[in-house]
């Protein structure tokens, strides 16, 4: 129900030239960059930036001790539902 049922030549014509003239007005925008572009080029990242130099002080965790501490956790937390696990029988009676 929601096709046009006998579409004629002058609604396809204005249908095409809408889309072309939409897609034209979204890309105008990119097509004026490229040709006049407002800066000359990529910037560079400066070494004195706050950001920068905070990741060359940041001290780096070895995997390794990551790795050990999740398997810790990981221990832990598989104790402590075995425990309740082991109390749920008991509930009943």
């Amino acid at each position: 129900m929601g096709m046009i049922p006998n579409p004629n030549p002058t609604m396809v014509i204005t249908l095409l030239f809408g889309v072309s003239v939409l897609v034209f007005i979204m890309l105008l925008p990119a097509l004026l960059e490229l040709k006049r572009p407002r800066d000359s080029g990529p910037r560079t990242i400066m070494d004195d930036a706050p950001i920068i130099q905070h990741l060359k002080t940041r001290r780096m965790i070895p995997l390794e001790s990551i790795e050990e501490e999740k398997f810790r956790l990981d221990q832990t937390i598989l104790k402590k539902i075995a425990d309740v696990i082991a109390v749920l029988p008991t509930l009943e009676t």
